[in-house]
């Protein structure tokens, strides 16, 4: 994959038309859980043929987020007019909001180049990705939270490798050597405890599978989405998992992150929902 710099007025792509979409999976093949395959999975993408084609697609799931969305788009619009080299889009996917978070995304779009809105009628983080990840023309698809906690430095680390084709999937990890953590005792333990679970019931070899900042090849994830059952919280475990018995390359970021107190995450809801995937 080749790829050239583009000037700073020309990196936030057009935006795509305000749409809702419905989770499809498209055709792909077969990856069992002893990491065969049909069909090659490490097939390259043709180089982008357009100007405005998107190198990345940086998805922010959202569910009734009215106060937080405004100044975290700008913020990472903004970040990534200024300090990524490559046409970007930002896509905001809501899940189904009930308060003014819709409206708002939408007024967003209209204001930021670059800036795209998918809307789903049923909540959950993971039908929101693989919704708008199947759908997207990027050659890396990514998201983030939208409280970004996850210190936006670590976005280049996270997707140059995938660029160059020298990895498939990218996940900040808080559990790193190298990573900077600020966040309560009690997620804390929540969060090493589930991770450690990973490691020794499901032989994983990555360290975080719940940082909220990952990054996935487009040619990568044809294949691998359509055997992803999860649509919530776990869907970033079962991904990475099914990754690496694909035999796949699995690229560590060490990230800052910092924990948002006012999050409407329920970490034990979350927690036992991440038990009942491993299970």
């Amino acid at each position: 994959m080749t790829l050239r710099l583009i000037p700073d007025a020309a990196r936030a792509v057009p935006s795509r038309p305000n749409s809702s979409i419905s989770p499809t999976r498209p055709s792909a093949g077969h990856a069992d859980r002893g990491g065969g395959s049909d069909q090659p999975v490490m097939g390259r993408r043709p180089s982008p043929r357009r100007a405005d084609h998107p190198v990345l697609d940086m998805v922010v799931p959202v569910y009734n987020e009215e106060r937080d969305l405004g100044p975290s788009i700008r913020r990472l619009h903004a970040f990534l007019l200024e300090r990524f080299p490559y046409p970007f889009r930002i896509t905001i996917a809501d899940n189904a909001s009930t308060d003014g978070t819709l409206p708002l995304a939408r007024a967003l779009a209209a204001e930021l180049p670059g800036v795209a809105v998918d809307h789903l009628e049923l909540k959950g983080r993971g039908r929101a990705l693989h919704a708008v990840w199947s759908a997207s023309d990027a050659d890396v698809l990514a998201y983030t939270d939208v409280d970004l906690s996850t210190d936006l430095s670590a976005l280049l680390p996270l997707v140059a490798p995938l660029i160059s084709g020298h990895s498939d999937v990218a996940v900040g990890s808080r559990l790193s050597r190298g990573a900077r953590v600020v966040r309560g005792p009690k997620r804390e333990i929540i969060s090493r405890c589930y991770n450690l679970l990973l490691r020794w019931l499901l032989r994983v070899r990555f360290r975080d599978a719940q940082c909220g900042f990952k990054a996935i090849r487009a040619d990568v994830a044809a294949h691998l989405l359509p055997h992803v059952a999860d649509t919530g919280w776990f869907f970033d475990t079962e991904l990475l998992v099914l990754a690496e018995r694909c035999g796949l390359r699995v690229h560590e970021v060490p990230v800052d992150w910092v924990d948002d107190p006012d999050s409407s995450v329920d970490i034990v809801a979350t927690a036992l929902a991440d038990l009942r995937g491993i299970v």
